[in-house]
């Protein structure tokens, strides 16, 4: 229960960078397939839940931000570890006679499986303004439960005037997932490679440590997460045909939630940003006020 807690947190928003949408190259055409089937192998989910927040970005930074914005999180997840497994088994070479050989088998454990949607309401009348989506699966193949991790995400955004919108970039990720459980609180640490299809591919590492912790008989959960990466700064366009080496970025969203029935918590969360927003060298910090609806 505590596990499947500490994964029912905030996405996090990977890059915001606004560059052209081209056609991803035959080289990732394969990659991206293998991500999405691997994704597709999950179970049908156990939980969701609909959050809303009130973003008061405007009122701790006027500078940076025309006005406070709401944002709807709409998210699907299932913890699968249980027990069960899938076993594949292969062919015995010596089909149609007698053998002290067993067939080779391979058990896939499933881990844990999400969905997530982020729609930021930053648009005139309060329409859609921004939409993020990402796609998490784990597995592993043997006992020790160190995981296998595949992701995807990517979305886009519209400006004021329309030309300015931006597509926020495909980036496929794959590493290693580790949970613990230390001083009563429940920790994963998530190392990934990370790939994201610029005109001029950036292959980067991507570290994310989640928490969770919960307190007064589970009345009160704290949880959240902080990553860090880096990414080319020359996408390959005419925008950044003259900068060099990489850039590092920084994301985190300590949270508190208060339950005050089985389906219904209220809650706030600080999102934190450094080179996710903007280009400058500003390390931003946005509180949000929200309520939480599972079913």
């Amino acid at each position: 229960m505590a596990i499947a807690r500490l994964q029912n947190i905030e996405f996090r928003e990977i890059s915001a960078a606004i560059t052209a949408l081209l056609f991803p190259s035959t080289d990732i055409y394969y990659m991206k397939y293998l991500l999405f089937a691997s994704l597709l192998f999950s179970c049908p989910l156990l939980a969701q839940n609909l959050q809303l927040h009130y973003d008061l970005r405007h009122s701790t930074d006027p500078a940076h931000n025309p006005h406070n914005l709401p944002t709807v999180y709409f998210e699907y997840f299932k913890a699968q570890d249980t027990g069960s497994s899938r076993k594949l088994t292969g062919p015995d070479s010596t089909r149609g006679q007698k053998s002290s050989r067993k067939p080779t088998s391979l058990f896939i454990q499933p881990g844990s499986f999400l969905f997530k949607t982020q729609a930021d309401l930053s648009g005139a009348q309060n329409n859609i303004g921004k939409f993020y989506m990402q796609v998490t699966q784990s597995f592993r193949c043997w006992k020790p439960k160190i995981y296998l991790s595949l992701q995807y995400s990517g979305g886009l955004g519209v400006t004021e005037p329309k030309q300015y919108s931006y597509y926020i970039n495909n980036t496929f990720s794959a590493g290693v997932d580790l949970p613990f459980h230390w001083k009563e609180t429940w920790f994963s640490s998530v190392l990934d490679y990370k790939y994201v299809p610029y005109t001029r591919p950036s292959h980067d590492f991507l570290y994310t440590l989640y928490w969770w912790k919960g307190l007064l008989h589970y009345k009160l959960e704290l949880s959240g997460d902080f990553s860090i990466w880096t990414e080319n700064k020359d996408h390959g366009d005419a925008y950044t045909a003259n900068l060099r080496g990489k850039r590092f970025f920084f994301f985190a969203e300590p949270q508190v939630w208060y339950n005050i029935g089985k389906k219904l918590s209220l809650g706030s969360k600080i999102n934190m940003y450094y080179h996710v927003n903007t280009t400058d060298n500003l390390f931003q910090v946005y509180p949000t006020i929200a309520v939480k609806c599972k079913f």
